[in-house]
């Protein structure tokens, strides 16, 4: 099965249970969808039935659960099963709900998980659009963090903390591929601490709750599960998978590798909301200037091993471009530059740098098919080694061009910060 290609269930399944904070009963149904339809819920007891589209734009609370509203009409605690069909790679889904609140299960995606092996899956039509980003960013807030780092897979490095150390500090790096949601992060029950459920359920909130659908852990740290966690990670394996879940909302399957510290709901809508800003921003500039190596060898006379630029992913003509090396521990020079302590030599990032502004001339008509001399270098300094695994990032912006001869500035980053940079200047004979 192709996965770029968009995805539904093959036939229409149903469930029945209680929700998690309402404790009300309910009944959900989930029923193929068109491409492009995305995943969207339907209250059939509310009057006119109306649709609630799963995307960021309709969260109004992230208190404990993340919460939808469109029309009239809300639904809460949506995280596990948007959770579970991110996973499963579903793309198109309608969710039919006899009530505010999808029924708990055990407290994990596992319950939706197997109601969608049951209903089987459907390749459709449409292809995907990734959610990616090409530079790194990051948001803050007090001991809360997340940062984006690019990458081709979705990964999640997550830390979970809680400062009264009721439980111990916990570090995982996990690929979130199909296989490893349901084998791992779709199986993590949601927790909570027995000192919370009173004020939980005075508030209206875990109603539902009990030890079949949470993890309940008490004053001392021990579980009161009488089967103990399902594994060694289930508690910070399950703030990933509300991580999962509240990422689908941006409407895309993500490709990043996020960093994160003691997140929640609330934060991850919050950093989801940037993440979709800073991809229509990428989108943008992608559409309309991306190139990749087989488009650069047409405007480069380099070739291997001296080819140093792998992609173009922004250029605005005669002003400006960036371009990407990914830096790998195969590279030709690493051999004896130097052994057992491989950094790229700093002659070749000033050589890359030249490149990717051999482009930006080059690709304009009237220079079509000149080659690119040196004619100077000024203000060039080395902030720190570039190693095996950095990903370069090259910004050039003009300053001077007067006939074939021109100066541009030049910079080179890694994970937004700079390594080297300084003037360039240069004829094209």
């Amino acid at each position: 099965m192709n996965v770029d290609k968009q995805r539904t269930i093959s036939k229409p399944v149903c469930i029945e249970g209680i929700g998690l904070h309402t404790g009300k009963p309910v009944r959900m149904e989930f029923l193929p969808a068109a491409s492009a339809s995305g995943i969207v819920f339907v209250r059939t007891d509310v009057d006119g039935c109306p649709e609630i589209a799963a995307r960021l734009e309709n969260v109004v609370s992230t208190n404990r659960g993340t919460v939808l509203k469109q029309q009239n009409a809300q639904v809460h605690t949506v995280e596990h099963v948007l959770a579970a069909l991110s996973g499963c790679g579903i793309d198109n889904l309608l969710i039919k709900l006899s009530n505010e609140e999808p029924p708990a299960g055990d407290g994990s995606s596992q319950y939706f998980v197997n109601l969608i092996e049951q209903a089987g899956i459907c390749q459709q039509d449409q292809e995907r659009i990734d959610c990616r980003c090409s530079e790194m960013f990051s948001l803050v807030e007090n001991e809360k963090s997340m940062v984006y780092l690019p990458s081709d897979r979705f990964e999640v490095s997550y830390l979970l903390e809680y400062g009264n150390n009721i439980i111990p500090p916990q570090q995982i790096h996990v690929v979130i591929d199909e296989e490893v949601f349901k084998s791992r992060v779709g199986k993590a029950r949601t927790f909570g601490f027995e000192h919370e459920f009173e004020m939980l359920k005075a508030n209206n909130l875990a109603r539902g709750g009990s030890l079949e659908n949470a993890v309940v852990i008490d004053n001392s740290g021990k579980i009161c599960n009488p089967e103990g966690l399902r594994e060694q990670y289930e508690l910070i394996l399950h703030k990933i998978l509300d991580l999962v879940g509240d990422f689908s909302l941006i409407g895309h399957r993500v490709r990043g590798h996020i960093v994160a510290e003691r997140t929640g709901h609330n934060f991850n809508v919050k950093f989801a909301r940037l993440l979709k800003e800073k991809f229509n921003q990428f989108q943008q500039r992608k559409d309309s200037n991306m190139m990749y190596i087989e488009e650069i060898k047409t405007i480069l006379p380099h070739r291997y091993p001296f080819l140093l630029v792998d992609r173009i992913i922004s250029i605005v003509p005669g002003e400006s471009i960036i371009g990407i090396k990914n830096v790998t521990a195969n590279e030709e020079f690493f051999n004896g530059h130097f052994p057992g302590k491989p950094v790229m030599p700093g002659v070749l990032m000033v050589e890359a740098m030249a490149q990717v502004a051999g482009v930006l001339f080059l690709s304009q008509p009237e220079h079509k098919g000149k080659t690119p001399f040196f004619c100077g270098i000024d203000k060039v300094r080395f902030r720190r080694p570039v190693v095996p695994g950095d990903r370069l990032e090259f910004h050039i912006k003009v300053l001077k061009v007067r006939g074939s001869t021109g100066k541009v500035e030049a910079e080179a980053r890694v994970d937004g910060e700079l390594v080297t940079g300084g003037e360039l200047m240069f004829q094209l004979v």
